[in-house]
């Protein structure tokens, strides 16, 4: 073996040895974080990781195969009222709710993947956002004919005699099903199929004329997508123990929308990222607005509405590549600036 070659070898092992005790300082935090946050803090962080699934879903559609869609929001209100139904109706258990739940989100993402095969740009998204509103329609419609004019209320799962009930636990089956999707979506993007999705965002003529086929692989990133989407909103519905139709409007998917985009298109840690600035973003605006004058005080969700547009502006005008955008210069900054360090050290 030559000297170069044992000297790449040995960088090699050293980014894998530097890539592991990383990722075990992450795991390290993850897993001590419920026993030192706040009640409070611990609920930011179940709803980082709950938006996550969502967002990592709406990754691998948009970013991953370049299909745009406004159904987000009607999705995880499927996910959410299937529990709500089969629990209120049968009272279906835990293990039998979230395997439907992804089950008719698989259905509805087949179904209204299928205009992708002909529709795309602004015209495959606004037939996607006709299934917000079929969702949103049926979903009231339940409860009106049900009178439950405050939405359905949900006890909160029993596993093999354990409730699942503290922010403790639903922090750690939180944690395991938001690990569980990004451990799908690498698989996914490393594989074939991720392959093709990329090519499809691309230029799906091209792919098509590689190829790969076209139609088959834009279903597939619809039900994909679909079905997380759906397990994200059951997921919800158990959490809060509660679903109305009120908590899925069309804002709900605008701020999906803005976690792949503020995130970092095209990235799976983008996606995390993202989904923890949107969910984080409203509080940090409301405890900005406790340091000004009462009148801006009062207008706290006039002001988070504000806020938000203009920071999706300015990632888009400014920072097209995200949050991971400014991570990976950063990132290069350092690396360079300790290089560049090294030899002068030496010198000496």
């Amino acid at each position: 073996m030559s000297g170069d070659d044992a000297h790449a070898r040995e960088l090699a092992m050293l980014g894998t040895a530097r890539a592991q005790v990383r990722f075990a300082v992450v795991l390290a935090i993850l897993v001590a974080l419920p026993f030192v946050a706040t009640p409070f803090q611990l609920d930011l962080a179940n709803q980082v990781l709950l938006a996550s699934i969502g967002a990592l879903a709406l990754m691998l559609l948009t970013g991953f195969a370049g299909l745009i869609s406004l159904g987000t929001a009607g999705l995880l209100a499927a996910g959410a009222y299937t529990v709500g139904v089969l629990v209120r109706e049968v009272g279906a258990p835990f293990w039998l709710t979230l395997p439907a739940a992804a089950a008719i989100g698989a259905c509805l993402g087949l179904i209204f993947g299928l205009p992708s095969l002909r529709l795309r740009g602004l015209y495959l998204a606004i037939s996607t956002l006709g299934l917000h509103f079929v969702v949103v329609y049926l979903g009231g419609e339940y409860e009106a004919r049900a009178t439950l004019s405050t939405g359905i209320m949900i006890d909160s799962p029993s596993i093999a005699g354990w409730t699942l009930s503290s922010g403790r636990a639903w922090y750690f089956v939180l944690l395991g099903f938001a690990a569980l999707a990004v451990l799908i979506s690498v698989n996914l993007h490393r594989t074939r199929t991720g392959r093709a999705w990329r090519a499809l965002r691309e230029r799906d003529v091209v792919a098509g004329a590689l190829g790969i086929d076209v139609q088959r692989f834009k279903l597939m990133a619809f039900v994909v997508s679909a079905t997380m989407t759906a397990v994200a909103g059951a997921l919800f519905a158990y959490f809060r123990n509660f679903v109305s139709i009120d908590a899925f409007s069309l804002y709900l998917t605008v701020q999906y929308v803005a976690m792949i985009i503020i995130g970092g298109m095209g990235s799976i840690p983008g996606a995390v990222l993202g989904a923890a600035f949107v969910i984080v973003f409203p509080y940090a605006i409301e405890a900005i607005a406790g340091y000004l004058p009462a009148r801006f005080g009062n207008m706290v969700f006039a002001l988070d509405y504000a806020a938000f547009g203009v920071v999706m502006i300015l990632f888009l005008l400014l920072e097209p590549d995200g949050l991971i955008g400014i991570w990976q210069r950063m990132r290069n900054w350092y690396v360079a600036r300790r290089a560049g360090a090294a030899p002068m050290k030496a010198r000496r």
